[in-house]
């Protein structure tokens, strides 16, 4: 199996749309990956196919709005990842800042059905960061749920385990008061800095 993790650009809309977008109905409501990156009277005011339109505006920014993993040439994956600063989580009162670095944040790591259970989580989380770091990011945070090895329900399985993000090289920084699917969700944290950078 040949994955390959590339940043979601203009020209990649339609895959990014086969990720996020409604299944059947064109005009449905979905999230788009929108929940947890637009503020709450936003995201409730953008509404059926605006939602995509405002997905494919993020495409065509110099900074993409995530990366898509491909499994030989199909789209498999979609994670999310963003400076923190222009996200929601840059004034959670449930989510802790560690320190003042503009750090990118990684929230949504999504999986098509018939490609689960095939490691594409970790190419994605892996793809994620090598994006931020090409970005200049300094370093990167995930605010997964620490299910201890319990299963997640796969609905609320976005945000990633504890156990995804250890194996990425992140360590958890800080307790945080969010919950996820009746787990508590942790700040992890993976510095890109040089040593003692």
């Amino acid at each position: 199996m040949a994955i390959e993790v590339i940043a979601a650009t203009a020209d990649r809309f339609d895959d990014v749309a086969t990720m996020l977008g409604p299944k059947k109905d064109p005009d449905a409501t979905t999230c788009w990956c929108l929940s947890h990156r637009l503020d709450a009277t936003t995201n409730r005011q953008l509404v059926g196919p605006a939602r995509g339109e405002y997905v494919r505006s993020l495409c065509g920014r110099d900074e993409g709005p995530g990366v898509l993993a491909y499994d030989d040439g199909e789209v498999c994956g979609w994670a999310a990842v963003a400076p923190r600063s222009e996200l929601p989580f840059a004034r959670s009162r449930k989510i802790p800042h560690v320190d003042d670095l503009p750090v990118w944040s990684v929230w949504c790591i999504r999986v098509r059905p018939g490609h689960r259970r095939q490691g594409i989580s970790h190419h994605l989380l892996a793809g994620a960061v090598a994006y931020a770091r090409s970005q200049g990011a300094p370093a990167v945070e995930g605010y997964p749920v620490d299910n201890r090895g319990e299963k997640v329900d796969l609905t609320l399985a976005f945000v990633g385990t504890r156990k995804l993000f250890e194996g990425a090289g992140f360590t958890k920084a800080a307790d945080t008061q969010s919950v996820s699917g009746g787990f508590p969700r942790v700040l992890m944290r993976l510095s890109l800095l040089p040593e003692g950078g």
